[in-house]
């Protein structure tokens, strides 16, 4: 039976608003909490689903089955392979070809990322003067959201990796030398993410000092054990929690646009 108009209208009116994410794994996402407590302190009439997919082909039927979603988070290992689904990106996605925030209206699927501001914001207060080379750990959409900010910074950077590439040094390259030259590490990598809480990158712990920053992505746990062997060496340590609340906050404003 088809609503009359006046039932339409309410029907419309008390329709949450949604929005989600779409990763894999998602069960430690940040994501969904922090948005259940925006929308519940804010009084804000939406609602915001975790959507874990093995495979980003899967996006589609998401967007077949929820047709009011108004907007997407991207997380691992979809933040480069969900490029091919959209429509269009912002000139930071499409410098840095990585997404972490969609919009959908009319149809169309927008990319965003938000990865670069949040970044930027929480890291520029910890600079000094001598954190003048960096080395970023990891190769993904996360990796290029902070090159991207380190570039406009001015402040060079070594990529490293697993394996050794045009631009990129392998792991078992890293040396007193190298180490002791770029006092800002970045690990972009999922390596000590929960519950995996025992991994961390290969790099040479014992030649760090208290002139160096690290700077790990993750945020759960607080304190990897890459962050707590930094700490150990007397460096500066920060995780990634802040940079997760900025670019949370930046996706909302692009959503409400």
């Amino acid at each position: 039976m088809s609503l009359a108009p006046s039932s339409f209208l309410l029907a419309c009116c008390t329709m949450k608003r949604l929005f989600g994410i779409i990763g894999y794994p998602l069960s430690h996402s940040f994501s969904p909490a922090f948005f259940l407590e925006k929308f519940e302190q804010e009084r804000i009439f939406a609602q915001y689903k975790a959507f874990e997919i093995a495979s980003i082909h899967s996006l589609p039927d998401i967007l077949k089955k929820n047709p009011t979603l108004e907007g997407l988070n991207v997380t691992i290992p979809y933040k480069q392979d969900v490029i091919n689904y959209l429509d269009s990106l912002s000139k930071e996605a499409a410098d840095i070809n990585a997404v972490n925030c969609i919009t959908i209206k009319d149809g169309l699927l927008n990319g965003h990322n938000t990865d670069i501001i949040g970044f930027e914001k929480s890291l520029l207060p910890l600079l000094k003067k001598h954190h003048h080379q960096a080395l970023i750990l990891g190769t993904g959409g996360a990796a290029a959201a902070v090159a991207y900010v380190l570039k406009k910074w001015n402040i060079p950077y070594q990529i490293v990796s697993r394996n050794q590439a045009s631009n990129t040094i392998a792991y078992e390259q890293l040396d007193a030398t190298i180490i002791n030259t770029h006092q800002l590490i970045i690990n972009t990598t999922p390596l000590g993410t929960y519950p995996n809480i025992n991994d961390c990158p290969p790099i040479p712990y014992a030649l760090l000092t208290a002139e160096h920053l690290l700077y790990d992505l993750i945020y759960n746990p607080v304190e990897t054990k890459f962050l707590a062997q930094g700490k150990a060496a007397g460096c500066s340590i920060k995780n990634g929690f802040e940079m997760l609340k900025v670019q949370a906050e930046e996706s909302w404003k692009i959503w409400n646009q």
